[in-house]
């Protein structure tokens, strides 16, 4: 009789009432157990009449089953699978040891259990499948919740610490970024200016945005209570920075620059030329002498609107003090580097000649008695003396001994720089290019062609054909 009640209309039932019950399992153990114990009894009888027949030999007689029993608690042995046999029931049911290991477990009967075991693998298996999916459901609900809790602190503490204009803003106001402002710096001088609320509005919104390292200096036209985010968005916009920038060509004397920022909005001659004359408000080097000349150098400088013609011209020497500190010019040396490459930059206008220039002006000052003998004969000296910045001196102009810078007339360097020198004027000066020239004319003023050489002989042809080309283009020399 089965353990299960029998129920209608389900295929479950139906293999709950096919397979074995507790009761039928106790049944079939029993019977095999007295089907084993008969057969034992067989055996031991068989055993028994062999040592009656050898008894002479001395055989001892084997116990019968029931004394076996007896002696084992009452069971009769089971008998021992042989290795055959085993091999056998594997090929049979596929090598199962959960099958093998039940020896109620044959044909049918057998299939059922693995089925049902299959069926329960199965289970345990789809049971973990949807463990981890809800796990996998309450982490990302859980980090969801962590964000938003995140957010909801750092806009709470925005609001307590002065908290963000709704935006999107009015009206306009310029706002300048100076070279190396960091984010506070400039959210300080947003909030002085009334386009954002508050320093952590903005100092939250430049950690969001990955974009604000690369902000600019200048100059930007933004409105008044913007929202952070906004405001930070305009800066970052090229469309709302205003271009002020001056440029300084290499070449340029004191006085050019000095046209120069007179021409910009905002600051006037007067106050340029104050600045030029006060070396501690520019940050003039002590070797300078006073004089600026030469120590301007040459590039584009954004003006901000905030700026004097003192900070703009600072920067100038700033620049000029840390190209000589890059080169490793002594403090001592810096002057007179600074007079050499001015020089040349005012004689050479194609970059392969400035390292040959060079080495003709080492040539002429170190050889006296060479026969230039000291002298520079340098015509850009002559003309910067006399107030020119182009062109070829006259004659006159060349047989004036009052003026300083007439190297004709006087030996050695000229008293300050004539000009600002370019980078590699700087360079070329202290690495000149190896060789003996004490002459260089330049021989086709529209081409730059410039022909060197190491005697007065040939500087004298080369000069022939520098006249032949002035001769031929009136006007230009």
């Amino acid at each position: 009789m089965s353990d299960f009640s029998p129920r209608q209309g389900g295929e479950g039932d139906k293999e709950r009432q096919n397979f074995p019950t507790r009761r039928d399992i106790l049944r079939e153990r029993q019977l095999r157990a007295a089907e084993e114990a008969r057969k034992e009894e067989r055996r031991r009888a068989r055993a028994a009449r062999r040592a009656a027949e050898g008894g002479e030999h001395g055989t001892p007689q084997a116990p019968t089953a029931g004394e076996y029993a007896r002696q084992a608690g009452g069971q009769p042995p089971r008998r021992t699978r042989s290795a055959a046999h085993q091999r056998a029931a594997q090929e049979q049911y596929g090598g199962d040891e959960r099958v093998l290991q039940d020896p109620l477990t044959t044909g049918t009967r057998s299939r059922r259990v693995a089925a049902e075991r299959a069926r329960v693998m199965k289970r345990r298996r789809n049971a973990k499948i949807r463990t981890a999916v809800i796990l996998t459901a309450v982490i990302a609900v859980i980090a969801v919740c962590v964000y938003i809790a995140a957010n909801a602190i750092l806009n709470s503490r925005t609001q307590e610490t002065g908290g963000d204009f709704p935006g999107p803003g009015s009206g306009q106001v310029e706002v300048v970024v100076n070279p190396g402002d960091s984010g506070g710096v400039i959210g300080a001088n947003l909030v002085e200016l009334g386009v954002v609320k508050s320093e952590d509005a903005f100092l939250q919104a430049w950690i969001d945005n990955a974009a604000a390292n690369s902000l600019q200096p200048g100059t930007y036209t933004l409105m008044k209570e913007m929202r952070a985010v906004d405001a930070l968005a305009a800066l970052l916009d090229p469309a709302n920075r205003t271009s002020n920038a001056i440029t300084v060509p290499p070449g340029f004397t004191k006085n050019q620059v000095v046209d120069r920022l007179s021409e910009f909005a905002g600051f006037n001659r007067e106050d340029v030329e104050a600045a030029m004359n006060d070396p501690e408000a520019i940050g003039l080097p002590a070797e300078a002498g006073g004089d600026p000349e030469g120590w301007l150098a040459p590039g584009s400088y954004d003006v901000h609107s905030d700026e004097t013609p003192a900070d703009v011209i600072a920067r100038m020497v700033d620049a000029t003090v840390a190209l000589l500190d890059s080169l490793g010019v002594p403090q001592g040396e810096r002057q007179e580097v600074i007079i050499k490459a001015s020089i040349l930059e005012r004689e050479v206008n194609i970059d392969q000649y400035y390292p040959m220039v060079a080495r003709v002006i080492e040539n002429r000052l170190s050889m006296p008695e060479a026969e230039t003998v000291g002298f520079l004969n340098m015509d850009s000296t002559v003309l910067y003396g006399v107030g020119k910045v182009g062109g070829v001196p006259t004659s006159a102009e060349l047989a004036d001994e009052s003026n300083p810078y007439n190297t004709y007339r006087h030996k050695g360097l000229p008293p300050t720089p004539i000009s600002s020198p370019s980078v590699l004027a700087v360079e070329s000066t202290l690495n000149p290019e190896p060789g003996d020239w004490l002459y260089f004319v330049t021989v086709n003023l529209d081409t730059g062609e410039t022909k060197f050489a190491a005697t007065l002989v040939e500087q004298e042809e080369n000069r022939a054909e520098f006249d032949a080309w002035c001769e031929a283009n009136a006007g230009k020399c």
